[in-house]
């Protein structure tokens, strides 16, 4: 367990519960997230080099890396640690059972995606 918080920012509009969920999921797993509400996440997502297509419904930076969506706490960690050449890691659209949509007890297999500027993906982990 790393003994300092890694420092988060989470992007997210004001009223999405699922997001607050990933907040406290992260923040259970060792980073300390600050948390920044917009109207509307179409810009930071732009300028953050989220491809459209790969879009959840937050968005978050930490150790230079863009994380977009429910990406589970772990798979950040391992990014961190191995720190491949990537913009970053992405979960598309909002998988049931993915950390902060578990309300339910359903569970879709789903695959998270590194990201690189030319809008390139490939499966990083599949849970």
């Amino acid at each position: 367990k790393p003994t300092t918080a890694v420092v988060m920012t989470v992007y997210k509009t004001p009223t999405c519960g699922c997001c607050k969920k990933w907040v406290e999921h992260v923040q259970a797993q060792g980073f300390s997230a600050t948390v920044t509400d917009l109207p509307e996440l179409t810009g930071i997502k732009g300028k953050l080099g989220v491809p459209a297509n790969l879009s959840s419904c937050h968005t978050a930076t930490v150790g230079g890396y863009v994380i977009e969506g429910h990406v589970p706490a772990d798979l950040v960690h391992k990014l961190l640690k191995e720190r491949p050449k990537v913009t970053g890691l992405a979960v598309p659209g909002m998988p049931q059972g993915s950390p902060g949509m578990e309300q339910g007890g359903m569970k879709d297999p789903y695959d998270v995606l590194t990201f690189d500027p030319f809008g390139n993906t490939k499966v990083y982990a599949s849970r």
